[in-house]
Formats: structure tokens, C-alpha cells, sequence
């Protein structure tokens, strides 16, 4: 089991740590929501719960409950410039479809 960043990812997640000034991590998860069923969360982290499982990529703390892990298993987090256009990207090996804006999947 594991979630894995990017060069970019991880340096975005770094730099968004050091100007917030505090945080252990960033807090990966997954809701019922969207017109595909199921939405990403991230929040940063400013503790770990004794039922999180943690990750460490690129001297990064990923955060993730264990209902959440079951959906995010094995997925890459990337940070993508497109245009105007900047932002989180997942790729979640678990996912069968994602709706068009790109914000819901389901698996």
C-alpha cells in the first residue's frame, strides 16, 4: 500500500507548508460526492490520528484515513501547469471513470 508524489507535487506541497508555517503533512481523502460518486480532499495536516496511515515520499507526509486508503491505494499525486490553469492531478490506478471537470470518479 502506498501514495506517491511527484517532483512537482512534492515541492507544491512543500512550499504551500513553509508559507502556511505550520503542519505535519498533507491530509489525503476521498468523499461521497460529484456527479461520479466519489471526491477528492485534501487539507493539510496539523496532527495524525492513531487510525491515519502515513506515507513519507520526498521528505513529505501523506495522510490518509483507512476508509479513504482503500480508493487511493497505489495513487500518484502531481501538480500540472496547464495554460492559466494550475492544480493537483491524481492518478488513481483504483479509479474506472471520472466525470468531465475532472473533479469526481468512481471505481
Amino acid at each position: 500500500m502506498a501514495i506517491t508524489l511527484t517532483d512537482s507535487a512534492a515541492s507544491r506541497i512543500q512550499t504551500f507548508l513553509t508559507k502556511r508555517g505550520k503542519g505535519v503533512g498533507l491530509r489525503l481523502g476521498v468523499k461521497t460526492s460529484g456527479c461520479s460518486g466519489m471526491a477528492y480532499v485534501l487539507e493539510f495536516a496539523d496532527s495524525i490520528n492513531d487510525d491515519d496511515n502515513v506515507f513519507e515520499d520526498q521528505n513529505v507526509k501523506i495522510i490518509v484515513d483507512k476508509k479513504s486508503l482503500v480508493y487511493l491505494d497505489g495513487t500518484e499525486l502531481d501538480f500540472v501547469k496547464e495554460g492559466l490553469n494550475e492544480g493537483f492531478k491524481f492518478k488513481n490506478p483504483n479509479s474506472h471513470n471520472e466525470c468531465g471537470c475532472g473533479e469526481s470518479f468512481n471505481v
